[in-house]
Order: C-alpha cells, then structure tokens, then sequence
C-alpha cells in the first residue's frame, strides 16, 4: 500500500511554494497578466527555479538536481494549480525533464536543473502515454522536418524534445526553439499557452532511436499525465475553498446562502469528490516515486482528477452567482485551466480505456 500521508519535508515544500505564490502571484496579478502580451511570469519562474530549486526537483544530484521523487513534484504543481500560476513548470520540468531522464542525456539536464535555461517536450498537448509514437516530423541527412501542432509551453521554452521518424525508426532530438518557427494559438487556457511548432530541415542533438526514443517518450508522458492530476487536486480545492468561504459570507434572504440545503448538498458532494481526487492523486505520485503499479494509478488519478477539477470550476461559478460570471473574478481561470487539462495528455476517455486493458476488462 503506497503512502498517501505528507510526510513532514513535502509539507515544509508546500508552505514555502505557497507563501512565494500568496506574495508574488496573487489571482488578481495572475488576471492583469493575461491581459498583456506576456502572459508568463518569467521573473516569477526564475524565482521557482533557481531560489527554490524546484525546476531541478527530479534531476539527481549528481547533474545539478535536487535528487528528489514525484511525490515532492506533485506537492509543488498541487500549489501551481491553487494559483494558476503561469509558470512554465509542467513542459519544462515536468515533461522535457522526464524526457530527457528517460533518454539517459547529461547535457542539457544541468542547464534546467539550475534553471539557466527553460524547455519543453515537442508533442501535441493532448497525446496520451499510450498513444502511437508521434510521426508528424521527419530525419533526412540529419535535419528535422515536420509540423507539431499544440506544444505546451513552447512560447517560453529555449529548446525542445522533439520526436520525430528517421530512416531506422523513431527517434528524440533536442532543438533549439530559435532554429524553428513557433506560432501562438489562440488558448482557452489563458494561465498556459500553446503554440505550434514548425521545423524546416532544422538541425538537432539526437538523444535516442528504436526502442529507447519509444519509451523515453512513453515515461515522459506518463510523468506528466499522473503528475498534471496533481495540478488539477490543487485547482479544485481552491475552487472548493473559495466557493465555501463565499457561502459563509454571502447572504441571501436574511441567511448564508452556505445554510440553505441545496448549496449543502452541492458542497459536500464536491467535498467528496476533491477528497477522492487526493487519494487517487497521491497514488499516483507514490506509484511514480516508487515505480510499481505506475500505468494503473497513472491512469485513474489522470481519468478522475480531470473530471473533479473541471466539476469544481463549474460549480464554484455557479455557486458564486453574478459575480462569478464577470470577468473581474478569477474563477473563470480555473475553469479555462480545468478545461484545458481535461484533454492534456490524453482525456479521461483515452485513460479509462487504457485502464481497462491494463485490468483486463472486457471491451
């Protein structure tokens, strides 16, 4: 039975990354940013990164890193996603990381480790741990040609991890995103961007081919998708919290609306659920430190968490009434937020799926 408990170092992290966030990312500076034309907080990130350390979380201490396991990783995007900090963390130090561990590679790890340098991993956002391997980008003579549509943090990102079809089969590259063509996609997510990637015989770094490039990808991908329900644990119990402090200040008829039974109701079931979604959640952080059981607990936390979060954005605006609806209040960014990672790396469907075959469950 993995723990689920904090243990007391996770909850010192915790304390630490949500104290900087509460001082230097309130919602309201998070609102203002998005309606400029830098969207990321850089100077927030560079904070994250190198003060903090946490964008060398899972690299060992041997190339820079702080030597620690998903669990402390899942702390950290828990904080991330409470804030919709817009922080490259997951592309650069969750998903180019675990790629970059999976492939073996001792040359760019130190450079994120120290947070010198920023990257992201070259997949369509929505691309599932058990999806195809990616064929969009070709090898010939040695250059990289192809388009990758919908790449997670690429606006930011100094390099990239692109997978791409060689002559002998799959392979992973390192690209600098200054060689290629970045183009901003219109987000409904407005804390996390995408953009597309276009590469037109662009030289690169191979990392790996064959089988080892497969499941470099694979490991990245299934880091990221048990860890992003980490992410989505956070915003929705931010949006539990704050729709529970609404209830106990706004008065309706002479009352708390939070006293009426109807809101009760609403409340205890979305208690219920952010409760599960811990459990499933940090089952899959254990399972990622400890590596057993990982493609089942990866799975549920991935199909259950991206479901709760997008239920806790939509009834903290509900419950929230008129003002919930404006723009001036935050919930509408954790409901772009929920949204968005409802269908990041892989929907709930493409996981349920994956977890009936991974229990033998008939079709």
């Amino acid at each position: 039975m993995s723990e689920l408990l904090y243990s007391e170092v996770e909850n010192d992290l915790r304390a630490s990354v949500r104290d900087l966030l509460s001082d230097r990312s309130p919602w309201t500076a998070v609102l203002a940013r998005t309606e400029t034309d830098q969207p990321y907080d850089l100077a927030l990130w560079r904070t994250l990164a190198t003060e903090l350390g946490l964008a060398g979380l899972l690299v060992p201490e041997e190339l820079g890193g702080a030597g620690a396991s998903a669990r402390e990783v899942a702390v950290v995007l828990e904080e991330l996603g409470r804030a919709v900090a817009p922080v490259p963390f997951l592309g650069s130090a969750v998903l180019a990381t675990s790629a970059l561990l999976a492939a073996g590679d001792a040359e760019l790890l130190p450079e994120l480790a120290a947070g010198n340098r920023t990257a992201t991993l070259g997949v369509t956002y929505t691309t599932a741990p058990n999806a195809v391997f990616p064929a969009s980008v070709h090898v010939h003579n040695g250059r990289l040609t192809g388009r990758i549509g919908s790449v997670v943090d690429l606006d930011v990102a100094e390099f990239v991890v692109v997978p791409a079809v060689g002559a002998a089969g799959p392979e992973l590259h390192v690209v600098e995103v200054s060689s290629a063509r970045v183009t901003p996609v219109v987000p409904l997510d407005l804390t996390r961007r995408i953009s597309h990637l276009e590469l037109d015989g662009v030289s690169g770094r191979l990392l790996a081919t064959g089988d080892a490039a497969e499941q470099a990808l694979r490991s990245a991908l299934t880091t990221g998708a048990g860890l992003l329900a980490a992410e989505q644990l956070g915003l929705a119990q931010w949006c539990l919290d704050s729709t529970v402090d609404y209830a106990k200040t706004r008065y309706q008829f002479g009352r708390q609306i939070g006293s009426f039974q109807a809101i009760k109701h609403r409340l205890a079931d979305l208690w219920a659920a952010t409760s599960s979604a811990l459990a499933t959640s940090r089952a899959a952080a254990s399972a990622l430190a400890t590596g057993e059981d990982v493609g089942v607990s990866v799975a549920v936390a991935a199909a259950y968490c991206s479901d709760v979060a997008v239920l806790a954005a939509e009834e903290a605006l509900q419950l929230h009434g008129g003002i919930g609806m404006t723009w001036e209040h935050p919930v509408h960014l954790y409901l772009g937020r929920a949204k968005s990672s409802q269908l990041a790396l892989g929907s709930p469907e493409r996981h349920r799926a994956a977890l009936a075959t991974l229990i033998d469950l008939p079709a």
